[in-house]
């Protein structure tokens, strides 16, 4: 890569690292099949010194090895130097893993190191710094086609449509029949304790009878919330996992969502909290509602080894400390075949015909949950369901609890909820930080295997943060304001104009940037809310932002459209410090778009090759596009 952003010495800016593999281009990527070989070819102008140049590589905490790249030719004033490595010699028996290597530049008695700025680009330095990644995985590692160029829509169940159909409340809960007005009960302050028993009655009827809206927005996979029984309107402290909350409508509603939306083309994705239960289970039962002997009441309950007491029965593990959310212990092969084998629950939904699962807190489950888990996933499906783990970092290199994680080596997960997407779009859309997108997008897609970027679960927003719209509108998210003033806390008008901007730019890059875009229910809407619970609002069916509904739906035309952002490649054209532009090109077929953004004050001007049309609203464009300031432009080549 070449170094002309990230330079530390101006006399290294034509220094050029690049990676071949199957005779193609891959200086962008750092995850290869098992079995696979990479060509290293090393560029150095001559008037450096350099004597030698050397790879250094260890396996995640290895040993370092010392591979010495061949001089090849030279032209003009150019050093080539070239490496093969065999990824099958590297793993050996393993067939993956995860590697760290840097690039030495040896003059004399002085070397010279890199250090990777986003794991393609990198600097110079006078000593050993930042490695680059390269991680190996298993060579028939593939995410489910039917994913890729797909859009998904993310349904908290309970506020998103009270439909027609038999549902029964349980004795404990209360309705709040308020759906336009009604706010959602929360905590005088962050962290303290809350029943959450009270629910505005959306269901799964409602998801059926909405369907034909969602269809009208190109959605062709719904994520739901947690659906099974529970004692809270979130239904994260699961009490049954054999039973649909009856407030939901049950199996009945539930076979007939997944008739309609598979009569339609549409997939469904379920929550799949599998490493906490509530206390309030049949499972625990500390509340004594289940005829069942929890592990609460007696250390010879069943249950007993499904949980970790420190001293019986009040003192034991929980989800971070929560005491409603007993934690699951996953050493017990009882409690995590329960879950993960054949005839388990995730097999037993997959066979009700659910498309796949989103596993909360994917972090917290162990190694051979999620290998046994991918397994019978698989198996049960053929390859076709799809494993999403909920990971706010970059999941290659992600250490939870001491330990590295093997998300992606190829048996335990397809995709991961792409937090840092949303951590760059704010960065660029908040402070007009170009550099700081383009670093994380670069980071991610030369971390990640490509089938991976692919299926990337690509959000502005979710459940548990701010509604993008309100972040975007007032950039402080209610800081040191109570839940009660922040309870009834809307935009101004002004700043809700520009947010109102700023989020159709978000949303652009959402539906053009590697991945599948997931959209938080009621955004396309302009739903505001600070967090949780506030960005759990019921949908305002009637009272929607058209202007925004529309852009959005003009968005999911677009995608369908465009075989790029299926599976085309994506890489970015120029940045400057507050705009940047990047393209998806199918390289097969021929189709190409170029996407720009710009959050500075002048004017961000591209020149271009070939003739371009605005792929929103046809208008043509040729030799150059010019995008205004707190603008976006999306061109498709013609």
């Amino acid at each position: 890569m070449l170094l002309s952003n990230h330079t530390a010495l101006e006399s290294d800016q034509n220094i050029k690292i690049e990676k071949k593999a199957n005779g193609k281009d891959a200086s962008l990527l750092g995850a290869f099949a098992y079995g696979e070989e990479v060509v290293f070819s090393v560029k150095v102008p001559r008037r450096l010194g350099v004597a030698a140049v050397v790879l250094r590589i260890c396996p995640d905490s290895g040993d370092d090895r010392d591979l010495p790249l061949t001089f090849c030719e030279h032209d003009r004033s150019v050093d080539t130097y070239m490496l093969t490595l065999s990824t099958a010699e590297l793993c050996g028996k393993e067939e993956n893993g995860l590697f760290f290597y840097e690039i030495l530049f040896l003059r004399g008695f002085h070397t010279l190191f890199t250090d990777s700025v986003n794991n393609a680009d990198f600097r110079l330095s006078e000593h050993s710094a930042n490695r680059f990644r390269l991680l190996v995985y298993a060579k028939d590692f593939r995410t489910p086609a039917w994913f890729h160029g797909g859009i998904m829509y993310h349904i908290f169940l309970d506020r998103f449509f009270r439909g027609k159909g038999a549902v029964k409340l349980r004795e404990d809960a209360i309705l709040n029949e308020d759906w336009e007005k009604g706010i959602p009960q929360f905590a005088k302050k962050a962290g303290d304790p809350l029943s959450n028993n009270v629910f505005f009655g959306g269901n799964l009827w409602g998801v059926a009878q909405k369907l034909d809206y969602l269809q009208s927005l190109g959605v062709t996979v719904l994520y739901l919330s947690p659906l099974f029984e529970s004692a809270s309107n979130h239904r994260y402290d699961t009490a049954d996992y054999e039973k649909i909350d009856d407030l939901l409508g049950g199996e009945a509603a539930f076979s007939h969502l997944i008739k309609e939306a598979h009569a339609r083309g549409m997939k469904v994705i379920i929550d799949g909290v599998f490493n906490h239960t509530g206390d309030d289970s049949k499972y625990f039962n500390r509340r004594k509602h289940y005829d069942t002997v929890g592990a609460y009441q007696s250390p010879s309950s069943p249950y007993a080894d499904w949980y970790t007491f420190r001293k019986f029965p009040d003192d034991y593990e929980a989800w971070w400390g929560i005491e409603i959310m007993p934690r699951l212990n996953h050493a017990s092969e009882n409690c995590r075949h329960y879950f993960t084998g054949k005839d388990g629950i995730a097999a037993k939904m997959l066979r009700a015909g659910a498309d796949g699962w989103r596993l909360d807190v994917a972090d917290e489950l162990c190694d051979e949950f999620l290998d046994e888990l991918n397994e019978t996933v698989k198996t049960e499906s053929n390859g076709e369901a799809i494993l999403i783990g909920e990971v706010w970092e970059n999941a290659v290199d992600k250490i939870a609890y001491g330990k590295r994680r093997s998300y992606f080596r190829g048996h335990q997960l397809d995709s991961v909820m792409n937090y840092p997407f949303r951590n760059a779009v704010i960065a660029f859309l908040q402070n007009g930080d170009a550099e700081t997108f383009v670093n994380i997008l670069t980071e991610i897609y030369a971390t990640y295997p490509v089938t991976v970027s692919n299926a990337l679960m690509n959000l502005l927003g979710t459940h548990d943060t701010e509604r993008i719209l309100t972040l975007l509108g007032d950039t402080t998210a209610g800081a040191g304001k109570e839940n009660a003033e922040l309870a009834n806390l809307r935009l101004s008008p002004k700043a809700r104009k520009e947010a109102l901007v700023k989020i159709k730019i978000a949303s652009a890059l959402q539906f053009t940037v590697y991945g599948v875009p997931s959209v938080y229910y009621g955004d396309e809407a302009g739903l505001e809310g600070y967090h949780d619970p506030f960005c759990r609002m019921p949908f305002p069916w009637g009272r929607e932002n058209r202007d925004l509904t529309a852009h959005y739906r003009a968005l999911g035309q677009m995608r369908k459209k465009h075989s790029a952002l299926k599976d085309g490649i994506f890489r970015f054209l120029c940045h400057t410090e507050n705009a940047f532009a990047f393209e998806r090109v199918d390289e097969q077929n021929g189709d190409s778009l170029i996407v720009a953004a710009n959050m500075g004050s002048d004017n961000f001007v591209l020149s271009l090759r070939g003739a371009y049309r605005n792929a929103l609203t046809s208008a043509p464009v040729c030799r150059s596009l010019t995008v205004k300031p707190s603008e976006f432009v999306i061109l498709e080549k013609i």
